[in-house]
């Protein structure tokens, strides 16, 4: 299986927990994915996720000048992103412990 097919799923969630540790811009989220190890994910693969989760009301975009040039979009969470980043976070805790649970236990034939 393709890492990136695995990730596209949980991508979404690891974005508004990035987003609700502080408000970035979109290039800076690819930057800050790279940072926690998944330096695998385009900056063109992200635009699209963000422009999703403001669809559904997770975030909100702000345009902001930048002293680096043009003006950046930031991202902030909603409530109703706080809500679903909770619900995330619970089923990748079971997630998770269930498959370290399978992929760290030894052979038992």
């Amino acid at each position: 299986m393709d890492a990136t097919q695995m990730l596209k799923g949980l991508l979404e969630g690891c974005i508004l927990k990035i987003i609700q540790k502080k408000t970035v811009y979109g290039y800076e989220m690819t930057t800050l994915l790279s940072e926690y190890g998944l330096n695998m994910v385009s900056e063109g693969s992200i635009y699209p996720i963000l422009l999703k989760l403001q669809k559904q009301q997770m975030i909100t975009g702000e345009m902001r000048p930048s002293s680096e040039g043009p003006k950046r979009k930031y991202y902030s969470l909603t409530s109703t992103g706080e809500t679903y980043l909770q619900q995330f976070e619970k089923q990748w805790s079971l997630i998770s412990t269930g498959v370290n649970n399978i992929m760290e236990k030894e052979n038992e034939d």
